[in-house]
């Protein structure tokens, strides 16, 4: 497969070469089957002969569990039937999302939006409603024990229900562009919006750090704190909430972006809650400075947790490449375009915010006509960003590799 940082050619075979038109059945994993004049069209490299139904699959992990148990040697390397069965059914998904058609995977995203559409909402406005709510019993609970650890949980509370106002204004703004003005749209507004918000949550934790720090430092008379049951009772109740929005937000994480940094907001807060009742409480029975270590440990947690969650936003930013099944999707859907495209001389991938750009070169002929090879890199270009997620794809055309990779005498990278 082409690789997103250097030029790479491969050369297209033709189906005829590679495959024979009998009709032969072949099992793939969810038990349907296919003929191989169905899948011909689509699959000129006959990658559908790598498919493994459950049963072979089950085989291969029983023979490779039984082959371990009879090895002499015991310094070699047993193979486990566990990696063999997830290596194939692995492949199996890989094949299969290869050898669907633009339509399949359009509509399979339109679905799945429309499945969970619903969900979705729950989910943002549920967590919106949720949030509001628990900082009010945050407030509370920090305000009321005078704890340390409860002011920290306070300070991660009180901020979500803003992480939810930036997510929904930035939705809504994406989804509100003029093209004269934001000609290639606002979708990266999202993920500034998320860098903006971990930086102020980074920041609250750097004061509460300086706040707990000089508590120990001034020391305390007392061996412990109050004890305030009411206070625990509230953090308790927030921890509860959080651990349900927190699987409910997973099945949709993987969907929805700002969904994802729902998720991760849950599950920092699921840390953040469950110590800051135990140093709270901690500092009660046992030692008093135990609630001021307490929130410092939270402090740098949260600050952990949001400057690697601001790392990862302002990579989508600065343009990381996409993962390597993406790059391969978008590399077979190119090299099977057409018969007309002779080769693939780079093809590239790489984040615009939480969307793709996508570049590809494809060699041609060099005889073929300017009319005919643009309406190929037309249909192709428009193939790739009907793709979910992709923003633009740009498809250039050549009629030869031995030239330098593209762009790279213009630019340095």
């Amino acid at each position: 497969m082409a690789s997103t940082h250097a030029s790479t050619s491969i050369e297209l075979v033709s189906a005829a070469d590679t495959t024979t038109h009998r009709n032969v059945t072949v099992s793939i994993a969810d038990e349907r089957t296919l003929t191989r004049e169905q899948t011909i069209g689509n699959d000129p490299y006959d990658l559908s002969r790598g498919l493994k139904s459950p049963s072979e699959i089950n085989l291969i992990k029983k023979n490779a569990s039984n082959t371990s148990k009879k090895r002499v040697n015991p310094h070699a390397k047993k193979a486990k039937g566990n990696e063999l069965k997830n290596f194939y059914e692995a492949q199996n998904e890989k094949i299969k999302k290869l050898l669907k058609s633009i339509e399949e995977h359009r509509n399979e995203a339109k679905e799945t939006a429309e499945d969970t559409a619903l969900k979705y909402k729950i989910a943002v406005w549920g967590s919106f409603a949720a949030n509001v709510i628990l900082s009010g019993l945050q407030i509370y609970a920090a305000i009321s024990s005078g704890s340390l650890s409860l002011f920290a949980t306070m300070a991660d509370a009180i901020f979500d229900p803003l992480s939810n106002i930036i997510l929904l204004l930035s939705r809504r703004a994406i989804k509100r562009v003029d093209s004269k003005v934001f000609p290639s749209g606002k979708a990266r507004l999202e993920t500034a919006g998320n860098i903006t918000f971990s930086f102020v949550m980074s920041s609250v934790s750097l004061i509460l750090i300086v706040i707990s720090a000089r508590q120990i430092a001034s020391g305390s008379e007392d061996d412990t704190n109050r004890f305030h049951l009411p206070s625990v009772i509230a953090v308790s109740v927030a921890f509860t909430t959080k651990l349900s929005l927190f699987l409910y937000c997973w099945a949709l994480k993987d969907i929805y972006s700002d969904v994802l940094i729902l998720w991760r907001d849950h599950r920092n807060d699921l840390f953040v809650n469950g110590f800051g009742i135990l140093t709270s409480v901690g500092g009660s029975v046992l030692k008093w400075w135990i609630d001021p270590m307490g929130a410092i440990f939270i402090s740098v947690l949260i600050l952990t947790l949001w400057l690697k969650t601001a790392w990862e936003e302002f990579m989508l930013l600065v343009g990381i490449a996409a993962d390597l099944d993406t790059q391969q999707l978008i590399t077979y859907i190119s090299m099977t375009h057409s018969p007309e495209i002779l080769q693939l001389d780079t093809v590239r991938a790489y984040h615009s915010g939480p969307r793709l750009i996508i570049e590809v070169d494809v060699v041609m002929d060099q005889d073929c006509t300017l009319k005919h090879s643009h309406d190929i890199a037309e249909e192709l270009q428009m193939k790739l960003e009907s793709l979910p997620d992709v923003e633009r794809a740009y498809v250039h055309i050549d009629y030869e590799t031995t030239h330098s990779p593209e762009h790279f005498v213009k630019k340095e990278l």
